[in-house]
């Protein structure tokens, strides 16, 4: 059985083998593109909403209620970076139900990716919202002794991330794969069912945590908290 994506070599481009789960990727990213352009392209106020588009504002919304509550200071940057985040992984793992279609996040170098990406953008948003000097000196908080141990756990974040995901998304290819060779008939159809639901979730967790990373990162310490103007 095969457990990733990687494992299987679709073409070769300049001698570098195209695997499936960079192919697969790509094609993630281009429907997310497709998508937004085509629902998008009437976006004015004299223009009456359709069904496509009020999915779409149902969807922002439900996204931006959900980091304001967990950040405060929540800025529109913060929705751009969590809400692609979650449309990415969940439309990743929606489109299993595609006969023949491995989700990128099988692959622990997609997860590993997206962890590193939310790797980069704590500190940007730190960075962002409280200055360099301000971000480093919650490094040495609440002494220099700790200096080491949140640089540690600055990376196991990102690690605990990747891990997460792939693990999960692993253990139902799995699962399903065992359950195939009992009974190949009736469990197809609850374990896609489990799978879709499942991976909903985990682009769920996914986003939510690297919301409060970066609202971790962006705290202010010492004074109330403001919501910032959208940018």
């Amino acid at each position: 059985m095969q457990l990733t994506p990687d494992e299987t070599i679709l073409f070769t481009l300049g001698g570098i083998g195209i695997n499936e789960t960079i192919v697969n990727t790509w094609l993630v990213m281009i429907v997310l593109t497709v998508a937004s352009i085509i629902i998008t392209r009437h976006l004015r106020p004299d223009v009456p909403p359709n069904r496509w588009r009020t999915t779409l504002e149902v969807i922002v919304t439900a996204i931006q209620s959900q980091i304001e509550e967990i950040s405060p200071r929540a800025s529109r940057h913060v929705l751009y970076f969590s809400g692609t985040l979650f449309l990415f992984i969940a439309l990743s793992n929606l489109l299993l139900v595609v006969p023949g279609f491995e989700p990128p996040t099988a692959s622990l170098s997609t997860t590993a990716a997206l962890a590193l990406s939310v790797l980069i953008a704590v500190p940007l948003f730190g960075i962002t919202r409280q200055g360099i000097r301000g971000y480093l000196k919650t490094y040495i908080e609440p002494s220099v002794v700790m200096l080491l141990f949140n640089i540690i756990s600055e990376f196991s974040r990102g690690l605990s991330l990747a891990i997460r995901l792939y693990g999960n998304v692993m253990s139902g290819a799995v699962i399903a794969g065992i359950l195939l060779g009992v009974a190949p008939f009736f469990f197809p159809v609850v374990m896609d069912v489990l799978g879709l639901l499942t991976g909903l979730i985990q682009a769920y967790i996914f986003a939510v945590l690297a919301t409060v990373y970066i609202s971790s990162a962006t705290a202010t310490h010492g004074k109330p908290p403001e919501k910032e103007k959208d940018q």
